[in-house]
């Protein structure tokens, strides 16, 4: 059985899929790399299919109408073969050294007959234009290179939480979740980072510079001016999350996972909330209340908590022009103190 499936969502990528399947490639007959070619009109289908033909025992390819970056990713997982699973996207990288490391690590769990769910590294962002960087690590909320469970996971604050970027599931844990993503919606990496937390019981925090993600590209998804603009997308994803598990199913988990899955919606609602108020609009405002209905009506408890005891509940209380003008600017602020912006 390969280690790990990388599955890579393809749509267009032709100036960048090369780079990426190169980084992946050290990995050798340890890996399986999915191409998901998800529906491009470009010579990603050929480059993918060179990639397959150059190395039959490690690539794959998956030619597939459009459907979104969710749809490639359930395309990906359904195909996966290996122990583990992680996403990369096209236009992203990983870290050569890192990829050993994280290769080896796996390979003494298993032999030693220790069995991770959960594997958490660090990411990159990379600015393309300028070259500047920033990484984001978990060190103050996970134990360093140990195997842990929820019990020893530190709190979460304001805005951090884990992204899809970070993860590297067993694939036995995504199918047991149950995991698939929207098709034609953007920002289902959230959707990916929480529902399958429950059924992860023991973790590893491994600290390396794993993934690199490129930002700055105009048609990015966390393009400011695509923010404003998909806010039902982030809407849908944010009823996805809601609808994945109750409040009372919630409490009932161990008491780390359980605060973190209360902070991860919580972030989240935040971002919905910041999408949204972004612009004045009756549509908006509709929208906007017709969630928060939603939520009630199929979840009061939760909608309790999200509405008055969260990080995102100070903002039910701001005028709706001055509230998107403090998200816009929150968001603004945050990408320039990574460097970002």
């Amino acid at each position: 059985m390969k280690l790990i499936t990388f599955a890579v969502p393809s749509y267009n990528s032709e100036a960048y899929l090369h780079k990426c399947l190169d980084s992946l490639l050290i990995g050798g007959e340890d890996i399986e790399i999915i191409i998901v070619n998800d529906g491009s009109t470009d010579t990603t289908s050929k480059i993918a299919d060179d990639y397959q033909k150059q190395y039959p025992s490690i690539v794959k390819v998956i030619h597939k109408e459009n459907g979104g970056h969710g749809s490639a990713v359930n395309a990906g997982q359904d195909a996966a073969t290996g122990m583990y699973f992680k996403v990369v996207d096209s236009d992203d990288w990983v870290n050569q050294r890192a990829l050993k490391i994280l290769l080896r690590t796996i390979k003494e769990h298993t032999l030693n007959g220790n069995i991770v769910d959960l594997y958490i590294n660090n990411f990159i962002y990379d600015k393309i234009d300028t070259f500047e960087s920033y990484t984001r690590n978990f060190r103050k909320n996970f134990p360093v290179d140990q195997i842990c469970t929820w019990k020893d996971v530190k709190p979460f604050y304001m805005s951090s939480v884990l992204l899809m970027h970070s993860l590297i599931y067993r694939t036995e844990v995504l199918k047991t979740s149950n995991t698939q993503l929207p098709e034609h919606t953007f920002y289902v990496d959230n959707i990916f980072a929480y529902k399958p937390l429950p059924y992860t019981n023991t973790i590893f925090y491994i600290d390396i510079d794993l993934y690199h993600y490129y930002i700055g590209r105009s048609d990015q998804s966390v393009n400011i001016n695509n923010i404003v603009k998909r806010y039902e997308q982030q809407i849908r994803v944010m009823k996805s999350m809601i609808d994945a598990y109750t409040f009372d199913e919630i409490n009932e988990m161990h008491t780390g996972l359980r605060k973190y899955m209360k902070h991860c919606l919580s972030a989240i609602m935040a971002t919905t909330i910041m999408f949204t108020t972004a612009k004045e609009s009756e549509e908006r405002r509709q929208n906007l209340e017709q969630l928060w209905d939603y939520i009630r009506r199929n979840d009061l408890k939760m909608y309790r908590m999200l509405r008055h005891r969260s990080i995102s509940s100070p903002l039910n209380y701001v005028p709706w022009k001055l509230r998107g003008k403090l998200m816009i600017s929150g968001y603004k602020y945050l990408r320039k103190k990574i460097k970002l912006g």
